[in-house]
């Protein structure tokens, strides 16, 4: 039977040429991707690469979820944007960029964060999800409501030189819950802010879930089922770790005990923080009472725990901040005067509370920690500071 083109026009064929002669795809395979439906979650490091190659390929549907917009420190790695995108919202600029990519596929823009009041309902529309989400509570989210509605869930996620690979609640095989069943706790886990990330990593690690996505829609090939891909960029290497399905997992055992979405917020321990006070274990102060502080007759010692680089982006030397990084911290101690309350801040305030900690548990008295650290001043007293 002669292969079957008429679904097809004149611009396609030429643009999809190459796919044509592989056996794997041919006219039937690329019909099924110019069928297909795909919710990519998130378009940042990991959506940027995986939002252009399903659009290259021809994906007729491609959804993108996200809520944030863009920002300079972001175009190091996500490549979906550009400086003419600052400030614009993700999607918006996404949808943009897809469109100059491949005008024959069909964008649809969910701006918006998911949550377990909207995930069932945006994912219904759709084959399968990718993730490239950055954080524990949407990575829960999206594998249980992938579970739930029988569509497969390809993982990714990077960390400073690593990132991993994996397909998740494919039929027989296991979901993200059977990797981590529990997520650690809060603060365990550097940011991408905090720990960094080789703005090339995210581009090796979302073309290789844009590859599996494919696979999944044609239907070829071995699909990362019952196996997490480990890419060490540093050494430039590959590794595989089995990955069985957990039978009492609770979400995709064989009697699952969570049958419905959850408050993944909570789950992953960010409910709201409570107010200082009751925060006995950590004395923490917000941007407002700091900035009265300041402004008094006895202000105290501001001390900045970021890396110089983060401090020539940003800070509050106006308010006479003085910069100590955490890592100098042991063999400076001494600078850190013990006559004054002491505001230790940071990035967002992970790394502060560390060092607070640790203050006190020199003796230190009178030490506090900036709720939100940087970015929380510069939201709530002083706008002009540029975000990273």
């Amino acid at each position: 039977m002669a292969p079957d083109f008429s679904g097809f026009g004149r611009q396609e064929l030429v643009r999809y040429a190459r796919h044509f002669v592989l056996p794997e795809v041919g006219p039937e395979g690329q019909a099924r991707v110019k069928g297909a439906r795909v919710l990519v979650v998130g378009a940042g490091g990991l959506g940027s690469p995986v939002a252009l190659y399903l659009a290259a390929a021809g994906v007729g549907t491609l959804g993108i979820v996200d809520h944030d917009v863009v920002d300079l420190s972001n175009l190091q790695r996500q490549v979906l944007h550009g400086t003419s995108s600052l400030g614009r919202s993700k999607v918006a600029s996404a949808r943009e960029r897809i469109r100059e990519a491949n005008p024959h596929v069909e964008v649809v823009s969910h701006q918006l964060r998911l949550t377990s009041a909207n995930a069932l309902e945006v994912l219904e529309g759709y084959d399968l999800a990718v993730d490239g989400s950055d954080n524990f509570p949407t990575r829960y989210l999206l594998n249980d409501a992938c579970v739930l509605q029988g569509k497969p869930y390809v993982y990714g996620a990077v960390d400073r030189w690593e990132g991993h690979v994996s397909v998740f609640a494919a039929q027989e095989g296991p979901c993200y819950r059977c990797l981590f069943r529990e997520p650690p706790p809060p603060g365990m886990v550097p940011t991408c802010a905090e720990a960094g990330v080789l703005g090339t990593l995210p581009g090796v690690v979302g073309t290789l879930q844009a590859m599996e996505a494919l696979k999944l829609v044609l239907g070829a090939g071995d699909p990362l089922v019952g196996r997490l891909l480990v890419f060490d960029g540093l050494a430039l290497s590959f590794r595989q770790v089995h990955l069985p399905r957990n039978r009492e997992c609770p979400v995709c055992g064989d009697e699952p005990t969570q049958t419905a979405l959850v408050d993944y917020d909570l789950f992953c321990g960010l409910e709201p923080e409570p107010s200082p006070p009751e925060r006995e274990d950590l004395p923490q102060i917000a941007p407002g009472e700091l900035r009265e502080l300041l402004a008094g007759p006895s202000p105290p010692f501001l001390l900045d725990v970021r890396e110089p680089y983060e401090w020539e982006i940003g800070n509050l030397g106006d308010q006479g901040a003085v910069l100590i990084p955490m890592g100098e911290l042991q063999r400076r101690m001494g600078e850190i005067p013990r006559q004054r309350p002491v505001v230790v801040y940071c990035h967002v305030g992970v790394r502060s509370a560390l060092v607070v900690e640790a203050l006190r548990a020199q003796g230190m008295d009178g030490v506090w920690n900036l709720r939100g650290g940087y970015l929380a001043w510069a939201d709530e007293v002083d706008p002009s500071l540029p975000r990273y």
